[in-house]
């Protein structure tokens, strides 16, 4: 269902449609026929694009189709970043692109009666998903410095897809004010307005002035690995699907706002967590003086994208709202903090005055 909440939204089509159905059948005679491989293909779970976990006798590969309503310069976007940070940081643990019989870094494929679809197939990393894992500051430090290298290894690179509006962008997270209309909880519509209008009044009007850059834009715990044997040691980075180009500061926000722990504090967390960032890759204090509202404003998409989609497609809900209560309890927590007394907090995390 499209409305004027939705028309706001920009890539919001993407969102808004279900993602086809690809039989396993066609999926593995083309991965016979373009890179000439046979094993066991099984399906695995996605926001939006059909992916296929694939196992052979040598190794295992990760089959992906993207969403039929997905540019294709979007995904080349993608493509192009991950092999670009082959080359600038080889050590990063992230997928590698595996190319067809005849080199291409992917191919444009047509399922039995669907639409043409950008299909890649990558290397699979072997990991513990970070949500089963037991959390400890060890660990989160090593996710703000294993983030801080990737936007190093992101920071040379570019590519025209990265000028694309795209629905996740904290930049226009004003576009879901909208979407908070469906909220039943008044008290919950309140917290998230206020977010944003702090977002408004804090964040918007220095965001031109801001370092930008291509970045990962959705360093969240469910798109992480971990080392089973060690949970502090982090085994892979995955889902390269919402990068865009926007300030820096913005791929923190998006990480910091995955680590608020409703029922700890709050401060000392995020603190801690900038920090070990900013050990790798030095934070402007412009940058840190924005960040908890970048932080806010994240946490406001989380409820008010996933609640949105989860009413349109109620069969997907439960992924689409794995996030959604935990996410009302960190603003709530980041809302009861002013927002001058975090900035303090973050800066002398910084060693800034």
């Amino acid at each position: 269902m499209n409305g004027p909440a939705s028309a706001a939204l920009a890539g919001a089509d993407v969102l808004n449609e279900g993602s086809p159905e690809v039989p396993v059948t066609w999926a593995m005679a083309l991965l016979t026929q373009h890179y000439g491989l046979a094993g066991r293909l099984s399906a695995l779970s996605g926001e939006r694009d059909r992916n296929f976990l694939l196992e052979t006798p040598a190794a295992s590969y990760m089959l992906k189709v993207s969403h039929p309503a997905e540019l294709p310069l979007v995904a080349d976007f993608q493509t192009q970043a991950l092999l670009h940070i082959a080359a600038a940081d080889p050590a990063l643990p992230v997928q590698r692109i595996v190319p067809t019989l005849a080199g291409q870094p992917s191919l444009i494929a047509q399922p039995p009666g669907g639409q043409a679809r950008v299909v890649r197939l990558f290397s699979y990393l072997p990991g513990m998903p970070l949500p089963k894992a037991q959390r400890s500051q060890a660990q989160a430090r090593e996710l703000a410095r294993t983030l801080a290298r990737l936007d190093l290894a992101l920071r040379d690179f570019r590519h025209p897809a990265g000028e694309l509006e795209l629905p996740w962008d904290i930049q226009r997270a004003e576009r879901v004010r909208g979407l908070l209309d469906s909220v039943p909880d008044a008290a919950r519509r309140a917290l998230a307005n206020r977010a944003l209008d702090r977002f408004a009044a804090n964040v918007q009007p220095r965001l031109a002035h801001l370092r930008a850059q291509p970045i990962h834009n959705d360093f969240n715990i469910y798109n992480v690995l971990v080392d089973p044997q060690d949970h502090a040691c982090i085994a892979g980075v995955l889902d390269f699907g919402d990068m865009v180009h926007a300030p820096l500061i913005d791929d923190l926000a998006v990480a910091a706002a995955y680590q608020v722990d409703p029922a700890g504090d709050t401060m000392a967390t995020l603190s801690d967590f900038v920090a070990a960032y900013h050990a790798v890759l030095p934070l402007q204090a412009d940058e840190v003086d924005v960040l908890f509202d970048l932080v806010q404003a994240r946490l406001v998409m989380v409820v008010a994208i996933s609640g949105w989609r989860a009413a349109r497609h109620p069969e997907n809900a439960p992924y689409l709202l794995r996030n959604n209560a935990v996410s009302w309890d960190r603003l709530a927590a980041c809302d009861a903090i002013p927002t001058e007394q975090a900035r303090s907090v973050l800066r002398r995390a910084c060693a800034m005055a």
